[in-house]
């Protein structure tokens, strides 16, 4: 197994492991994973955290190599669960959001972690799906490159629909910022159709993970150093995030005869 397997799925085990923490510390459910609807009542708090403790623990599960197929799969299952039967129904019937593309952000990037997990899970052989669970949500996991891509089409087409918005969170020391917009967009969309149909899968890949890099260093956490508080944590939560997706998208790239 190539070393670059190994790194690639380290890092988005550690970027789980560090979502996980927040969350405890924060004593709060990341928006991006359950909606705002759901933090009332009494049993919030232990919700907050069993969902931080198991969140964390599926982190390190992952970043030990214990089990980690499987994990990953349970992971993208119970993600896609809530993707269909929380988010989506939460989006068309409850949230004053739902008519527009950025309300639907949260759940956009609930079905890119759906990908991400069953893409973790497809980077393993198949001999590890003994439970009926497992070997059922298996034959989901060669999809993960769409879910995933439907984060990558989302949020490309809103570089298009909230320009000014989106330029104004390129670095300032960057000239061109809506020059940047358009082709980050551009690229973003290009990607997720690529990868879809795998047109140059590693190649697009291979791209994708270079450009999360350059915004990992550029951009997110030169904000995080800024604001790693503020809007309940959403600039630090951005740096795991994409540092995971780093991983992710070289994962994309790998060749399947490389993995095991």
């Amino acid at each position: 197994m190539s070393t670059s397997i190994q790194l690639s799925r380290k890092a988005y085990s550690i970027g789980i492991i560090a979502l996980g923490i927040q969350q405890l510390v924060r004593g709060d459910i990341s928006g991006n994973f359950l909606p705002d609807l759901f933090s009332h009542g009494t049993g919030y708090y232990l919700l907050v955290y069993a969902w931080g403790i198991l969140f964390t623990l599926s982190g390190v599960a992952m970043l030990i190599d214990w089990k980690t197929r499987m994990v990953a799969l349970v992971s993208g299952g119970f993600f896609l669960t809530l993707l269909v039967l929380v988010y989506i129904p939460y989006f068309l019937f409850f949230s004053s959001d739902g008519h527009s593309l950025i309300g639907w952000s949260a759940a956009i990037e609930e079905s890119a972690f759906v990908g991400a997990s069953f893409i973790m899970a497809d980077s393993y052989s198949l001999h590890s799906d003994h439970s009926g669970i497992t070997r059922w949500l298996g034959k989901l996991a060669p999809y993960g490159r769409v879910f995933f891509s439907i984060m990558l089409i989302g949020y490309g087409a809103d570089h298009f629909v909230y320009t000014k918005f989106v330029s104004e969170m390129v670095p300032s020391f960057i000239p061109g910022h809506y020059f940047w917009t358009y082709f980050t967009g551009t690229a973003l969309i290009g990607a997720g159709v690529a990868i879809i149909l795998k047109i140059k899968l590693r190649l697009v890949a291979s791209l994708l993970g270079v450009m999360f890099f350059l915004w990992l260093v550029l951009l997110h956490i030169h904000r995080a150093m800024i604001d790693p508080v503020g809007n309940d944590g959403l600039e630090l939560a951005r740096v795991f995030v994409i540092f995971g997706f780093i991983g992710i998208a070289f994962l994309l790239a790998s060749p399947k005869k490389g993995r095991a």
